[in-house]
Order: C-alpha cells, then structure tokens, then sequence
C-alpha cells in the first residue's frame, strides 16, 4: 500500500443478522469515491448451514482480525445485529477511533440480543433461523424492487447462538459513537432506536428503512463522511 492510500480514512463495514459483505455493494464505492479506504467482514454466524454453531464472540473475533490487518484509524460501521460484535470486537482493537450504529444494537454490557427481544427470539446455544417470512418489506421497504428481491434471495440463516451471546463490555463508553435512526425502519423500531441512540455522542435521521446502504447509498455515504469531519470531494 503506498503512503497516499495509508493516509486515505478507513472504514470497517460490519453487516446484520442473515446478511453478508455483500450488502455493502452500493455503498462501498461511494464511499471510496469519497476518500474512504473500505474493507468488510462476512461474520460466521450468517450462514447457509443449518447446523452452523458460530455466535457472537465468533463474529467479533472475525471483526478484531479484519481491524488488526487494517493500517490507521479505523471507524467501524456497524448495522443491526453487526452492533453487537463490532462492539465487542472494538475493545480490543486500539485502532478504532469511531464506532457508527447504523439503526443497530447500541447496548450494555451482559445484554444480548435475545434477552432484549422481550421473547421474540429464542435463546441457546444450537439451531439456526431463517429470515424474516417477508424480508421485501421487513428489511427493504423503500429499496428498489429488483434490488429487494435480489437481497432477498441472498439472505441465509442465523444462528440462536448469535442473539443469546452478551457483550461484555459497552466500546461506545470510551471510543466516540455515532448513530444514524432509520425512521421508515419496519425490523428495528425507531422508538428502540431512539433508546439506544442517546448512549451516543451524535445521532443523525435518515427518512429510510432498515437498509439505507441499498436504498440511499450515497446520502449515507455522505453522512458517514462529514460525521467524521471529512472534506467531501
């Protein structure tokens, strides 16, 4: 990597519950058009494999890996369910200068996703869970149809393991955090994400549903760049 690509801002996209890297494939060339230096985890718990067994601290080793190969500061974008481990993962991770929830799970430390779904989501350490029965609307409301189906028939299983796994310690305290509320959002209430957006230092809204990274790519581009105070070229 040359100097000039070192001194570029990095940025760790890390995707929800059932998605993949693959998610990030509007946004990331936004964002580089933009200066960013992008890079993307697959997190282990999404998989194909019903009888896959990965939980969150899986993923959140996967994340710490990924943050140690990258050069400078890093801010990590994490969506949804990716809030867990990338704040996990940001503990130990000292080049992390900002932690940015996209409509994610901002939580404490001992929370974990099932003991904050009020039952909807089954707790253990085996079995795994298809997605939403009616992803279109659920996770892609405002994206453009073609887009949303083709999301749609992308998405895998979850594993139980992944909801039932507690943080054990809340990043965002130490490390600066934004939050960007998706208010259109049908699979994370906006009232939720109003809650959890309070624990951060700066919050934004976005008139989109659960996955502006498809539907307003380059307006959350934008919004990433000059929440860390970047020149938009």
């Amino acid at each position: 990597m040359t100097s000039a690509e070192t001194n570029r801002p990095a940025i760790l996209l890390v995707h929800g519950a059932w998605h993949g890297a693959w998610c990030w494939e509007k946004l990331a060339p936004e964002l580089t058009a933009l200066g960013w230096r992008v890079a993307t985890v697959d997190l282990p718990s999404a998989s194909a494999d019903p009888e896959n067994t990965a939980g969150m601290y899986d993923d959140a080793r996967v994340v710490h890996e990924r943050l140690a190969g990258i050069d400078g500061p890093v801010t990590v974008l994490a969506h949804s369910y990716g809030g867990l481990p990338a704040t996990e993962a940001a503990a130990g991770a000292a080049n992390v200068s900002r932690l940015l929830y996209l409509s994610a799970f901002q939580l404490e430390e001992g929370d974990s996703l099932a003991g904050q779904s009020g039952g909807q989501l089954p707790s253990g350490d085996t079995g795994t869970l298809p997605a939403h029965e009616d992803p279109v609307n659920y996770f892609y409301a405002d994206v453009a149809p073609e887009d949303a189906e083709r999301a749609a028939a992308r998405l895998v299983r979850q594993t139980v393991k992944s909801f039932s796994e507690p943080l054990t310690v809340a990043t965002w305290k130490a490390v600066p955090a934004s939050y960007i509320l998706c208010e259109q959002d049908q699979a994370l209430p906006l009232a939720f994400q109003e809650a959890m957006a309070v624990r951060s230092e700066r919050s934004y809204r976005l008139p989109t549903s659960h996955s502006p990274f498809l539907s307003a790519p380059a307006r959350l581009a934008r919004l990433i760049t000059a929440d860390a105070g970047l020149q938009q070229s």
